[in-house]
């Protein structure tokens, strides 16, 4: 096996590069945007399937990096519990298990911007017909099955969540020699 062994300071350095991959389909985000934007942390737009967020550490000869670095982990963002219940509505269910079956292999964390939205789902406090314990259990399920974790989180630390959720994974991984 090969391992590249980097210094502490090597870490630090690579990682000011570390960039935040959205995908081109990610919209209504201009929150997570702007973020990074006033924290100078650099953005890519690309396709990524699945997920809306990932990361890389872009090629960088004098770093010792000779090649973008993608790390193997994404970020889905849902802006509501409401849009939560309509991805497991019969069709969008579907698509919605699909991307979870994807990411099955990879680190995987579902965000959802409502701080109380794990509250609302057990009190019902929802636009759908589905039953709360029915959500809770569905939803759950899914988390057993395809190894994911959902967080819950006022949208204004949405950018700062992303953030640090790759950077403390990037440095973990540089730090066991991984990359």
């Amino acid at each position: 096996m090969i391992r590249f062994h980097y210094t502490d300071k090597e870490i630090d350095n690579i990682l000011k590069t570390l960039t935040i991959v959205i995908d081109t389909r990610e919209n209504k985000n201009d929150h997570i945007r702007d973020y990074l934007h006033q924290k100078g942390i650099p953005i890519k737009s690309q396709k990524l399937d699945p997920g809306d967020y990932g990361c890389m550490i872009p090629k960088n000869d004098e770093l010792g990096i000779p090649r973008d670095i993608y790390l193997d982990s994404r970020v889905e963002r849902k802006a509501h519990m409401d849009e939560i219940t309509g991805n497991l509505q019969k069709n969008p269910q579907t698509a919605f298990e699909n991307e979870l079956i994807r990411s099955k292999e990879i680190p995987f964390t579902l965000i959802v911007e409502d701080l109380h939205g794990y509250g609302k789902m057990l009190q019902g406090k929802y636009h759908s017909k589905y039953n709360p314990l029915a959500l809770l259990g569905r939803l759950n399920t899914f988390k057993a099955k395809y190894g994911f974790e959902i967080v819950y989180l006022d949208k204004k630390f949405s950018g700062n969540w992303i953030y640090h959720h790759f950077y403390y994974q990037a440095k973990h991984y540089f730090k066991l020699g991984a990359f």
